[in-house]
């Protein structure tokens, strides 16, 4: 399992949660942007920057995803197509996005954006805060630790089958 961040807009606590779970479950974790982005010391940590431009960093990252992937991102659209690629999509705050509810969250944006378009403010997100932390926090260690423990008994089960 690879992790892919949509790292435009992640927010640097979240890259820095994650940072610390690469290293911790030794997982690769690999940050897309069309920025430069600091990123720590480690082999398991890379950084790809893409050209400007519209969704050029998720056309990126579902190129490269492979089924079981993980991919934090707040992007509904790029949600959707990690699902049907195979993988699996976490926001910063911490909700995981499913095949069964990533069309009421396309449904949501899409009438979010022709209320804007009409005119209509309608605000943004609050700002991330320690809960939403703690709940992404919670949800990728929930996530990690399913695939690790997968990844165990898959190996002791080849182990016995020799």
């Amino acid at each position: 399992m690879n992790i892919w961040v949509d790292a435009d807009a992640c927010p640097g606590a979240i890259k820095e949660i994650l940072f610390r779970v690469s290293e911790r479950t030794q997982l690769p974790l690999t940050l897309v942007a069309n920025h430069a982005i600091r990123t720590p010391a480690s082999k398991l940590i890379k950084f790809i920057q893409v050209p400007q431009g519209f969704d050029v960093a998720d056309n990126e990252i579902v190129k490269r995803l492979s089924p079981g992937d993980i991919v934090i991102t707040a992007d509904i659209p790029l949600a959707a197509e990690v699902i049907d690629k195979g993988g699996r999509a976490l926001n910063p705050r911490g909700e995981l996005y499913t095949t069964e509810n990533i069309k009421a969250r396309l449904n949501m944006r899409d009438f979010m954006d022709s209320l804007r378009s009409s005119g209509v403010n309608t605000g943004g997100p609050p700002p991330l805060g320690p809960k939403d932390q703690q709940a992404f926090a919670n949800q990728l260690d929930r996530i990690v630790t399913r695939h690790l423990n997968n990844k165990k008994r898959d190996e002791a089960n080849k182990f016995h089958h020799k």
